[in-house]
């Protein structure tokens, strides 16, 4: 469907994405069927093939059970999970004040309600946002993104995570590395299990047909790698709807370009699971290998749609000070944001006419 506006591509995506998340069960089922074909007994393909189908309810029925567990565990505990993968600890207003009021300020001004707050004290520089419903959600930042950014960036990088939470970005991410979570689990369980009963010797008939094992896992990749084009496609159009937005909540489109360009290169987390990652502000761990695998897209072309759009200043490559911690290593001394007077930006300047 056409969109006009931002409103209405959000809405269009929104549909567009309800649409992709409904393929997840279909591969979750042909993952469940290559699992059979893997576990059937029978020597010869085509009998293989039949006694596979003729159990593919039971590991039907077990998938549904092992998933609805899941699921039930991750929609409960899905944030005690999310701060523990990445490493970050809530912080309160008495912390970090100029951060709390920074976001307290953006969501009063859109009628939003105040997500939480959580730091990552690591010295890369990214930021995301999660939640299954906004009353809930979390806005995190990176330490390092903290005293990187002067004001003004900051709160863009906080409008363009609002944003996420603002659009419903932080509920499908939640809801799609849920679905992901699941398929991986069953199928290295799974796997395993197979791996384990072929070490242990068994003979053809148990091991069942060669080929059969071999289409089972050629369904069990194929599913796996569906699912992740899935995921991508779910995220990447999301970041440049989120910047617009952003922009929208700010009027100031050179904050967010300074930011990004304060960004590039220096969000990696490689030790953060791949499925959060994909809800950062950047990942520049995807983002080296081939393009069609990036959860985001490059820096570079957000940035041109940010000068083409919204008519930004585009200052190029920015230089950091050398940080004294590396950038995967955790933060020794924890020095206020807000100090960073010696951003070579600093407060935005009127562009005139």
């Amino acid at each position: 469907m056409r969109a006009i506006g931002l409103s209405t591509q959000v809405w269009n995506n929104n549909w567009r994405c309800g649409l992709l998340l409904a393929g997840f069960p279909l591969l979750l089922a042909l993952s469940l069927f290559g699992l059979s074909l893997i576990f059937t007994s029978e020597p010869d393909f085509e009998r293989a093939v039949r006694e596979a189908v003729r159990q593919f309810p039971v590991f039907l029925m077990g998938g549904a059970a092992v998933a609805g567990i899941w699921f039930a565990i991750a929609w409960l505990g899905h944030q005690r999970m999310i701060s523990a993968l990445a490493g970050s600890s809530r912080v309160t207003r008495e912390a970090e004040p100029e951060l709390w009021n920074s976001l307290e300020d953006i969501a009063i001004s859109r009628g939003e309600a105040m997500p939480r707050l959580a730091v990552i004290e690591t010295e890369a520089l990214n930021a995301f946002a999660s939640g299954l419903r906004r009353e809930d959600s979390v806005v995190t930042v990176t330490r390092g993104l903290m005293r990187a950014l002067n004001r003004h960036e900051m709160r863009a990088v906080l409008a363009h995570e609002m944003a996420h939470i603002r659009n419903g970005d932080a509920r499908l991410g939640v809801v799609a590395a849920i679905f992901a979570g699941i398929l991986s689990l069953l199928a290295d369980m799974m796997m395993r299990s197979r791996f384990h009963i072929a070490r242990r010797g068994s003979n053809n008939r148990r091991s069942g047909s060669g080929l059969a094992v071999i289409v089972g896992i050629v369904l069990i990749v194929l599913a796996g790698a569906l699912g992740t084009a899935l995921r991508l496609a779910l995220s990447r159009n999301r970041e440049f709807q989120a910047d617009a937005t952003a922009v929208q909540m700010t009027a100031d489109p050179d904050a967010l370009i300074h930011a990004l360009r304060k960004i590039e290169g220096r969000s990696s987390m490689p030790d953060v699971p791949a499925q959060i990652r994909a809800m950062f502000f950047d990942d520049e761990a995807l983002s080296l290998g081939a393009r069609f695998w990036a959860t985001h897209p490059p820096i570079e072309d957000r940035v041109a749609a940010l000068v083409r759009f919204a008519g930004g200043r585009d200052p190029g490559p920015l230089q950091l000070p050398v940080p004294e911690t590396a950038p995967n290593e955790p933060v020794t001394e924890r020095r206020p944001w807000g100090d960073i007077a010696a951003s070579p930006w600093g407060p935005r300047s009127d562009p005139g006419p």
